[in-house]
């Protein structure tokens, strides 16, 4: 079973940074929450920072304020969020606030993948590895120069009959 667990429709999950800073959201509040929490971070996050932020090609943003939510990691070039739960992520209210949570990034067209933070503590490389590979587009632009896409494969034929 892998380890990375892509949301979609979304899951359950509570963390350090979902409590809004305003009624109407995000704000300078926000902000001054999301910097306390890097200073702060917990071992499965450090663990996986120290990776992240090594992966040439890719670039992830830690504690990153989003509307009225702080996000464990997120990579803007790939829309991809990655939230680290630990075990209190299951009780009480959370899998529900969660789920409110979750939609409201989702609905934004941003992708959200849970990991348990065990699986950070037991092999942190091998996270990080398959985060880097869902980070990745599905298909790569042309070269510059390069030829053009092959026309009548159905994808760019809108509805048309072959």
């Amino acid at each position: 079973m892998s380890i990375l667990r892509s949301l979609d429709p979304p899951h359950a999950r509570h963390g350090e940074g979902d409590r809004p800073a305003q009624p109407g959201g995000g704000g300078a509040s926000t902000v001054r929450r999301a910097r306390s929490l890097r200073r702060t971070m917990s071992l499965p996050e450090v663990l996986l920072w120290q990776r992240l932020r090594g992966l040439d090609h890719l670039r992830f943003r830690r504690q990153h304020p989003l509307g009225r939510y702080i996000l464990d990691f997120y990579c803007p070039a790939a829309r991809l969020v990655i939230e680290i739960d630990g075990e209190s992520h299951n009780r009480g209210n959370r899998p529900v606030h969660d789920m409110v949570r979750d939609a409201w990034l989702t609905e934004r067209g941003l992708r959200v993948i849970r990991i348990a933070a065990v699986d950070v503590l037991r092999n942190p490389d091998s996270v990080a590895a398959a985060i880097a590979r869902a980070a990745q587009p599905l298909h790569h632009p042309a070269a510059p120069g390069g030829p053009p896409p092959h026309a009548g494969h159905g994808e760019d034929r809108q509805g048309r009959a072959p």
